[in-house]
């Protein structure tokens, strides 16, 4: 992806996209949001990848018309942010499989404990020159490496930061305060009363600029909400874990009230998640009046597409009242029933964790990118065992996390040493793999991947699946949201953790459907949330 173009870009105007899914919602006429679960059953199905779908999309990309990968505010002056020095102590793999901090007190925020936690979880790492333009690489993996997602921070006074509303920009490494004052208040009035955020002397939202992923992959682009901002909150997680800071991830919340807070477009932006970050803050004070803002953005591109199902997605699973996000987050908490253990198949426990120390979290992180090419060479089942524990650590959140309703890793493996190639199926209750079928699978895995040879020579491809049904039953439309944040935050930890194991990973996208029925009748009725492939990247030999 090239350098910020169009700084001289002409104005940008909307063509609006009919869809059939939107043409089915004006029929119908309005329904109730949250739990009228049919809404997000009717757009998961819509924006299924099938080899139909495949065939009629579209044939190419108005290159052109391509997005800007920043939201950039044309009057806000910067608040530039230090760089980050020293690494911490604790190694990747420790602060992957500990939800709870390394350290054993929280640690104070400030600005350059702020400003380590902004540039390895969102940040750009380095940038590398073409002819034409240049290429930013940063700190987390995201579709397309179009970086549509953008985070916003509610603090009080820490320090050399005065209490306000900011935007992190990524492009210059800095701040921009949309709103002084110290508006934590309203962000717990926002969420229900959620004890996190009153504590929490910072706060981080996470949303997105629905355009900026929608230029290429159109309506499917609200999944990528999800799975974008989850692999930024793993690198989150990580790094508070090894600052000792405490973290938790809040789903609930008053879209519109964050929305303004924020200051997005409600038509274009969305406030997708919220990180409480730190402890022992002073009582929020008394929300202070919210005045609307406006701030001139450079435009994004020449024209932009509009695709309503995003829009209609997100106000479906939207909730509208703090009374509403209270009964919502009371619902999430409460514990389902007990799965019984899944007796078929041979039962292959994991491998004991590893005790040799390994690079901290930010030099993993500075070596982190989307493998290419894997070499068909087989990885530890160590290795694999590692990942595992990482993919599916417990992750602190006001929500009790869907894996408990249904989201599950399966597996096809093709090159672990001592485990015999085949598909599998994670059954984290009793820490172990199950095998549901026996054989080599490189080609199907291959053709899974929407045809990619990257999952047919990969050592394995772990699939996260969701009992949809569940999950939106306890937690509504939102519970969507859920499931695919869920994942991705798995998906984008099993990306440190292969990095920090020496191995290479990729996120890949897939063929919904044929999925499921390749893991069936074990994964019967369950959906597709995310897809990684790990495996040793292939190196080329040096010219003789």
């Amino acid at each position: 992806m090239g350098a910020p173009r169009g700084l001289l870009a002409p104005a940008t105007h909307r063509h609006r996209h009919f869809s059939p899914l939107e043409s089915r919602a004006r029929v119908e006429g309005p329904v109730s949001q949250n739990s009228d679960i049919a809404r997000a059953r009717r757009y998961h199905e819509a924006t299924k990848h099938s080899w139909a779908s495949v065939r009629r999309g579209p044939r190419g990309l108005d290159w052109e018309n391509m997005p800007l990968p920043y939201k950039i505010y044309l009057d806000l002056p910067p608040l530039p942010l230090p760089k980050p020095s020293a690494d911490s102590p604790h190694p990747a793999l420790s602060v992957l499989t500990h939800p709870a901090p390394a350290a054993p007190k929280s640690a104070e925020l400030d600005l350059p404990a702020l400003a380590r936690l902004l540039y390895y979880s969102g940040g750009v790492l380095r940038t590398r020159r073409y002819p034409g333009g240049e290429i930013a690489f940063r700190a987390a993996a995201c579709t397309g490496n179009l970086h549509h997602i953008d985070l916003y921070l509610v603090c009080s006074a820490l320090g050399d930061l005065e209490a306000g509303v900011y935007h992190f920009a990524p492009h210059d490494f800095s701040l921009r305060r949309l709103r002084a004052g110290d508006f934590r208040g309203l962000l717990f009035d926002a969420t229900g009363d959620c004890p996190a955020i009153a504590e929490a002397p910072v706060s981080i939202v996470a949303a997105s600029t629905f355009w900026r992923n929608a230029w290429k992959y159109g309506a499917r682009a609200y999944r990528h909400c999800y799975w974008d901002s989850g692999t930024i909150l793993a690198n989150l997680f990580a790094l508070a874990a090894a600052g000792g800071i405490p973290f938790q991830l809040v789903l609930g919340f008053v879209d519109s009230t964050v929305a303004e807070l924020l200051a997005l477009d409600p038509q274009r932006e969305a406030p997708l998640s919220i990180v409480a970050l730190g402890s022992g803050a002073p009582a929020p004070p008394v929300p202070p009046l919210l005045e609307p803002l406006r701030f001139r953005t450079m435009p994004l591109s020449r024209r932009e597409v509009e695709y309503p199902e995003m829009r209609e997605m997100h106000a479906a699973s939207s909730l509208a009242t703090p009374t509403e996000v209270a009964a919502w987050r009371n619902a999430a908490s409460a514990r389902p029933p007990e799965r019984p253990a899944d007796g078929s198949g041979t039962v292959i426990p994991l491998a004991p964790a590893p005790i040799a120390p390994g690079e901290p979290i930010e030099a993993v992180i500075r070596r982190r990118g989307s493998t290419r090419r894997f070499a068909r060479t087989p990885i530890g089942f160590d290795i694999l065992s590692a990942i595992l524990r990482a993919a599916v650590t417990p992750l602190p959140a006001d929500f009790q996390p869907p894996a408990r309703y249904g989201t599950e890793i399966y597996a096809v493996v093709h090159a672990v040493a001592g485990l015999e190639p085949g598909a599998y199926w994670f059954d984290r209750t009793r820490n172990c793999l199950v095998l549901l079928r026996r054989g080599s699978f490189r080609r199907e895995a291959g053709t899974l991947a929407l045809g990619q040879e990257l999952a047919a020579d990969a050592a394995a491809d772990l699939f996260w699946l969701s009992d949809l049904d569940a999950v939106l039953g306890t937690l509504g439309n939102r519970g969507y949201r859920a499931a695919q944040l869920e994942a991705a935050v798995g998906g984008g930890r099993t990306y440190l953790a292969a990095f920090s194991l020496r191995v290479g990973a990729t996120g890949l996208t897939f063929f919904d459907d044929d999925v499921t029925q390749f893991f069936a009748p074990h994964a019967k009725g369950k959906s597709v949330m995310f897809l990684m492939a790990v495996g040793n990247p292939h190196r080329a030999r040096a010219a003789v």
